[in-house]
C-alpha cells in the first residue's frame, strides 16, 4: 500500500472509529510502527489528525464538537418533529429569532415557507433558504463560527441588544435536568444570552441525546425558558420540576 492509500485508510478508520490506537493501526495497515508513525505525524502536520498517547484522533472528537454537516445528520426525524411542534403556533405578523443550529433551522425551514413574518437570524445555513412572500430575512450582525456556521461574537450581541422578537427559538449541545440548556463555546452562549433579555417568549428545542448530557458552558436557567420541545421521555418528577421553574414541557412523538 503507497503512502496516500494508507493516508485515506487512516482517515476513512477514524471517520467511523475515534479514537483508535496506534496498534490497531498498524495491524490495519500492514504497516510497520515506524511507517505509521511518519504517517501520522505528516496527517497532524495538515490537521486531519490529534496524535493522542499511543493513539490518534479525529479533530473533531478532539474538541469535543462535531462538525454541523455530520450533526444535522444525527437524529434528523427527530429534529424535523420538534421544529414542526415548535412552530405550530407561530403565526402571521410574528417576529421570531432563529438559533445557529441544526434543530433550529429545520425550525426557520418552516417559518421561511410561511407568509408574513419577520425572522431574524445567525445561522448561515439559514440565510440561504428563500424566504416565502411577504417574510422577511434579517441577518444578526457578527464573525463567523465556522465549525457551527454560526454568527457570533460582541457585533452579534450588540446588534440583538436593539430588537425585540415575539419568540425566540434557541438550540442546545447538552441538557442538565436540574440547571437548564447549555452550549460548547462562551461565544455561542453570549449570542444565546442577549437574546434571552429581548424575547417574549423562549423555546428550547432539544432532541432526546441532549438530555443528561450538559455541555461546558450553561446560558439559561430554566427560569428563563418559557417552552421546551424534546422527544426525551419526561418522567412525571422532571416534568414537574420544569413546571415549578415556570417551563412548559412539550414531548414529541417521532
Amino acid at each position: 500500500m503507497i503512502a496516500h492509500e494508507r493516508h485515506q485508510a487512516i482517515l476513512a478508520a477514524l471517520q467511523k472509529r475515534s479514537p483508535l490506537a496506534t496498534t490497531d493501526l498498524e495491524k490495519r495497515l500492514r504497516a510497520s510502527p515506524a511507517t505509521v508513525r511518519r504517517d501520522l505525524a505528516l496527517l497532524e502536520k495538515l490537521g486531519k489528525i490529534v496524535r493522542t498517547h499511543g493513539g490518534v484522533l479525529h479533530p473533531e472528537h478532539a474538541t469535543g464538537e462535531l462538525s454541523f454537516d455530520r450533526r444535522s445528520r444525527a437524529a434528523l426525524k427527530a429534529k424535523l418533529a420538534l421544529a414542526r411542534a415548535a412552530v405550530a403556533s407561530i403565526r402571521g405578523g410574528d417576529v421570531v429569532f432563529v438559533d445557529a443550529g441544526t434543530t433550529t433551522l429545520e425550525a426557520g425551514r418552516r417559518l421561511l415557507a410561511m407568509e408574513d413574518l419577520t425572522v431574524f437570524t445567525n445561522s448561515i445555513p439559514l440565510l440561504n433558504e428563500p424566504p416565502a412572500a411577504g417574510t422577511r430575512l434579517i441577518a444578526v450582525g457578527g464573525e463567523v463560527r465556522g465549525v457551527s456556521l454560526a454568527l457570533v461574537g460582541a457585533g452579534a450581541v450588540e446588534w440583538l441588544r436593539q430588537v425585540r422578537v415575539d419568540v425566540a427559538f434557541l438550540g442546545a449541545s447538552g441538557i442538565e435536568p436540574a440547571a437548564g440548556p447549555s452550549t460548547t463555546e462562551l461565544a455561542e452562549a453570549g449570542v444565546k444570552r442577549a437574546i434571552l433579555a429581548q424575547a417574549g417568549r423562549v423555546a428550547v428545542l432539544a432532541d432526546a441525546s441532549k438530555w443528561g448530557q450538559p455541555a461546558a458552558i450553561r446560558y439559561a436557567a430554566w427560569s428563563q425558558i418559557h417552552d421546551f420541545y424534546t422527544n426525551h421521555a419526561i418522567t412525571p418528577a422532571e416534568r414537574a420540576a420544569l413546571i415549578r421553574q415556570g417551563t412548559r414541557c412539550h414531548v414529541v412523538d417521532c
